[in-house]
């Protein structure tokens, strides 16, 4: 059996995206972890998979694993690249592309031929969305991890996020800290962790540790989460540049109950067909 997939990349947070509208997606587990790997597969970060809609409310189901082959409710910067691919693929020609995820739907606004705006519906800040133990909701918690005590948001944007603020994110603790709060025990499904330095009300640096695969050069969700949870500290306004090792995002947000829009770029790489 053959397979074809596409390589993309969202500011360097890379893909492979296959078109299932035809037949399911035949990849399991162990074969999306093996394709997944660096040095003896392809390499990416989450596989994508473009699939019919279940009804007519939206064009196409998005469906997301990360590379240790477990599905995920949610990827921003995948997003981009599955619009961008609809279109390279034929499957749509349309510049407003509604699309469900595991966890709701969200709308794709095509803008060129690699700028892509993604309303990211309402950022969500009850413990039981992402899910996170705690008896209620607090703009910020007490989260312990080792022998420090960490002031952490935590933010639901379609998968779940903590976010805490750090006085430089080049030394950062990402590689140590990163790892021990996505398995802490308080989040029972695990977590995205963002490190966040303020750099004005309108700008932030980002480096963000996702769970099921490590740090990425960029993370849309966790961008957005950031912003989000920066906004509820008081300490950004409603449009704000997400630096991330791989680029620049662009974050609005008007405040709580109102949707995140999240801009950005999407690079198609290469085509490919996998043998099966």
């Amino acid at each position: 059996m053959k397979l074809p997939f596409a390589k993309m990349h969202g500011l360097g947070n890379d893909f492979i995206v296959i078109d299932a509208t035809q037949q399911p997606m035949p990849l399991e587990t162990q074969a999306i972890m093996a394709l997944a790997d660096r040095k003896t597969g392809i390499g990416f970060d989450q596989l994508l998979v473009v699939e019919p809609p279940g009804d007519a409310s939206v064009d196409f189901n998005y469906r997301i694993y990360n590379a240790d082959g477990g599905e995920v409710e949610h990827c921003g910067n995948g997003a981009r690249c599955f619009a961008v691919f609809v279109r390279r693929q034929g499957l749509s020609d349309k510049t407003e592309i509604p699309v469900r995820t595991h966890n709701g739907d969200i709308r794709l606004l095509v803008q060129g031929a690699d700028m892509v705006t993604v309303n990211m519906g309402v950022p969500n800040f009850e413990p039981a969305s992402l899910p996170f133990i705690s008896k209620n909701r607090q703009n910020d918690y007490a989260l312990r991890v080792g022998d420090e005590t960490l002031q952490v948001g935590a933010v639901s944007m379609g998968n779940p996020h903590a976010v805490l603020r750090v006085d430089n994110t080049e030394t950062a603790p990402v590689e140590t800290l990163g790892p021990a709060i996505e398995v802490h025990t308080d989040f029972p499904r695990r977590v995205n962790a963002g490190f966040m330095q303020v750099l004005s009300d309108s700008h932030i640096a980002l480096r963000v540790f996702e769970r099921g695969v490590g740090e990425t050069r960029a993370c849309g969700t966790g961008a957005c989460a950031a912003v989000a949870v920066g906004r509820q500290w008081g300490l950004l306004g409603p449009e704000v540049a997400v630096d991330l090792l791989g680029g620049q995002l662009t974050i609005k947000w008007d405040g709580e109950g109102s949707d995140l829009l999240m801009t950005g770029p999407a690079a198609h790489v290469y085509d490919g067909t996998l043998e099966l």
